[in-house]
């Protein structure tokens, strides 16, 4: 991972579940069991064998898979260490340089500018990273792995289908760890379903067309929900006496509604007749946003909170948006603490999916139901005092 870039957030459409998700067993007997179900998909045996001829387990791809301690960092030192104000101006830079690109994008699939450009920097710094992982061998070595093997054995299969189009080199073509391909790192499904050769050169290059990249991006999000002319992120503040409670994604109002209880925008007006939440990242002493219907779309792009409230909230900055107020935040907890905070939860009864020191939706949702039992402010962020309360 080079400095202040984030490699390989999955850029995952909706998959169906798998009736199969054999996983484990020995490599050969994985790669075998993949054949035989590729040529129930139509896939020829020839093009399987092909495909497969030059696979091999890749230990380092499970090593990155674990080691994703940067999503364990808060909202505020996350955002910090990505955006930067050379990323800012290079942003802005490749927005007057791709002018034409983008406003096909805005006119075609309704995605604004400062989107794409937040994407394009956080996932390859704009083209200039975009991993060097053997990508069939990353598939197949994830989707052989027990971990998460119904999101990437359907995305060995499309890789499979693209070879069978001759878009696709088992054995040179290269990105991220987690199987995401160009400049803003999608994967094989995504490329089937929304590659445009937007340059008209009669292929989709998305490692080295910025225009075939930015623009299936935009159909990629469009496919996702997004709505065309929409916001999807504004900063917000609120009042000290605000029902802390009523924050979170599971709390929808309309925006004239969120106004009368007090809560008011730091950048324009907010945008009358849509509903939205309102998110305390780091809690009621931290910095606040209102996240309207398009900021759910960016978890089918990427599923860490932190992660798609930074990209989102970078989005709005190289679209004229201020530096958010970081607020004064109580200290949260450390990995470790998280951990012991999510054991503790589970023991209570509480889903929190994985230990894994994340604090993710479930975890949250656990501690906002906790804080209310306890008399704490119901914000959602788990504190050293929750803990030690718990």
């Amino acid at each position: 991972m080079r400095p202040f870039v984030l490699v390989a957030c999955l850029l995952l459409s909706p998959l169906p579940a798998l009736a199969n998700t054999i996983c484990g067993g020995t490599f050969s007997s994985f790669v075998d069991g993949l054949k035989a179900e590729a040529a129930t998909q139509g896939i020829a045996s020839e093009t399987a064998n092909a495909f497969f001829r030059t696979v091999s387990q890749d230990p380092t791809v499970l090593q990155a898979d674990r080691k994703q301690g940067v999503f364990q960092m808060p909202f505020v030192d996350f955002s910090r260490r990505l955006i930067s104000d050379d990323r800012i101006n290079r942003g802005r830079a490749n927005g007057e340089k791709y002018d034409a690109i983008f406003d096909r994008v805005e006119t075609e699939y309704g995605v604004d500018r400062g989107v794409l450009l937040a994407f394009w920097a956080f996932e390859t710094d704009y083209g200039t990273f975009q991993g060097n992982f053997n990508t069939a061998n990353a598939l197949v070595t994830l989707a052989h792995d027990c971990r998460r093997p119904e999101l990437f054995r359907p995305q060995v299969f499309a890789a499979m289908q693209l070879f069978a189009q001759g878009a696709f080199d088992p054995a040179t073509t290269t990105g991220a760890w987690a199987g995401e391909i160009g400049m803003v790192q999608m994967l094989p499904r995504d490329i089937l379903e929304n590659g445009v050769d937007a340059d008209g050169d009669g292929k989709v290059s998305l490692k080295t067309s910025a225009a075939d990249a930015l623009v299936s991006g935009g159909k990629m999000l469009q496919h996702l929900g997004w709505r065309a002319g929409e916001p999807w992120l504004a900063e917000v503040t609120l009042p000290r006496d605000f029902d802390w409670a009523q924050t979170g994604l599971e709390v929808t109002k309309p925006i004239s509604e969120w106004q009368s209880l007090g809560v008011v925008p730091r950048n324009g007006p907010l945008q009358q007749g849509l509903a939205a939440s309102v998110l305390l990242p780091q809690g009621h002493k931290g910095p606040a946003f209102i996240a309207y219907p398009n900021f759910r779309v960016y978890f089918d792009w990427n599923q860490s909170f932190t992660y798609v409230l930074t990209a989102a909230y970078f989005g709005t900055r190289l679209q004229g948006a201020k530096v958010f107020d970081p607020g004064n935040p109580e200290p949260g907890l450390d990995g470790s603490q998280m951990k012991a905070l999510q054991i503790t939860l589970q023991s209570r009864g509480y889903d929190v999916g994985n230990i894994d020191g994340i604090l993710g939706a479930r975890t949250r949702a656990a501690v906002r139901t906790e804080q209310t039992r306890l008399g704490l402010p119901v914000d959602g962020w788990p504190t050293p005092t929750l803990l030690s309360k718990l």
